[in-house]
């Protein structure tokens, strides 16, 4: 799939999910608002009927204008002109609630005008055994004469648990964002496992391109006489033959590793081993494709004796490709500085050249199977992406840890830390 097509149906499904999103939640708050209307009118008529009782029972006129007043969302009043008796006023409250059916928590308090403070009453649950609930101190209001409050502590969330059907739709447009998201991370993980694919076939064809074309060229020589009558040349090609074909063979047994390290079948000999020891051996093996590059390699090794638990031929495998790639990936002559270093519990490895770099959005993904960092149709340095993937690979199986810091152009260093025996 091209990029344009991926960017075009993520775009549309962004958009209509976001409309899916903003209606959703335009209906929600218009069902909740509705619903609240619904219980403040409700309660409304509920503590009006309750304040006219308790005149009634003071034997007191009742007032043309309403009793009632809200000082907040969850929070009435109820003006009476007279004292108040806390168990009436529960009564009344609790019969004129249940036949609204207004069955939500409530907490009250009388105001008492003798002391001039508001007397915290009860906490009542229809839905609960128990009452006398500890509920915070309910605020004043500024008017001195008697009055007796009531608070909705959970208003809002039993009025939300009340809409049913819009939590359930809210909640099936969370999981089709949720499903969205992963498929979205899918697809660009499928794209970019594509395009890693792509390179690594391109790479293969190429590494295999040019060692069969020498094979052929070799053994098409070999055929002409004048070329067997010269013993020197018939040994020049017949060595170049054999040359190639390890070349390829190696090659062979390289992607042939992929398949053992997936099934986790690539074995071990763990035992005592010499870190230096396995770094002067790799670099033995690396030095004279340094020097034909006017390159050095700089052994700055500390002087205590440093020992893990690894298996020396992949761990000095793992030390070879870091050296090699430094002497690859440089377009000067490569310095590579090694030095290693102790405490307690760790030995830390510094590996350190002055090469091409990598660019910051590269670095994380240097050490994924197959990946090697673009270079357009360009093929001058050769591999198949697997060297950094078995580096890495090595040293976690043997308990340690491989960091990376890099800058375009200035060079790369690799950290390694791992356990002392």
């Amino acid at each position: 799939m091209k990029n344009r097509t991926i960017i075009i149906i993520t775009l549309l499904a962004i958009i209509a999910i976001s409309g899916i999103t903003v209606v959703q939640v335009f209906w929600f708050q218009n069902a909740f608002d509705v619903k609240e209307k619904q219980f403040d009118q409700n309660v409304f008529t509920a503590l009006q009927n309750v304040g006219e009782q308790i005149l009634t029972v003071n034997q007191q006129q009742i007032p043309n204008s309403g009793l009632v007043d809200q000082l907040s969302s969850n929070y009435f009043v109820v003006s009476v002109n007279g004292e108040i008796d806390t168990k009436i006023l529960e009564s009344l409250l609790k019969a004129e609630f249940k036949n609204r059916e207004l069955l939500d928590d409530f907490e009250y308090g009388v105001y008492d005008c003798n002391h001039q403070k508001l007397v915290y009453g009860n906490y009542v649950s229809f839905d609960k055994k128990e009452t006398g609930h500890l509920g915070k101190e309910l605020p004043q209001w500024k008017n001195d004469l008697y009055y007796f409050s009531v608070n909705f502590p959970e208003k809002s969330n039993q009025i939300a648990g009340s809409l049913g059907i819009w939590l359930f739709s809210t909640a099936v447009l969370l999981l089709v964002i949720v499903f969205f998201a992963f498929a979205l991370i899918a697809i660009f993980r499928q794209k970019q496992l594509s395009e890693v694919q792509k390179d690594f076939v391109n790479n293969m064809t190429h590494e295999f391109k040019t060692p069969v074309s020498t094979i052929l060229i070799s053994s098409k020589l070999l055929g002409k006489e004048e070329v067997q009558k010269d013993t020197a040349s018939v040994n020049q090609y017949a060595s170049l033959i054999q040359s190639e074909a390890q070349r390829l063979k190696a090659q062979v047994e390289r992607i042939l590793q992929v398949a053992v390290w997936d099934e986790k079948k690539l074995t071990y000999q763990f035992e005592k081993t010499n870190v230096h020891e396995c770094l002067n051996q790799a670099i033995n093996g690396i030095e004279q494709l340094a020097k034909e590059k006017n390159g050095k390699v700089i052994r700055a090794f500390s002087e205590i004796n440093l020992e893990v638990n690894a298996d020396k031929m992949h761990l000095i495998n793992a030390f070879y490709n870091l050296l090699e790639n430094a002497i690859k990936y440089n377009q000067q002559y490569p310095v590579i500085e090694v030095s290693t270093s102790a405490d307690q519990n760790f030995v830390f490895i510094k590996l350190r050249d002055n090469g091409i770099g990598i660019e910051k959005k590269n670095i994380h993904k240097i050490f994924d199977r197959f990946y090697r960092v673009h270079t357009g149709d360009v093929h001058d340095v050769k591999g198949f992406g697997l060297g950094l993937y078995y580096v890495k690979k090595v040293i976690t199986d043997c308990k340690g840890k491989i960091e990376v810091t890099s800058e375009l152009n200035k060079g790369t260093t690799f950290n390694i830390k791992l356990p002392l025996q």
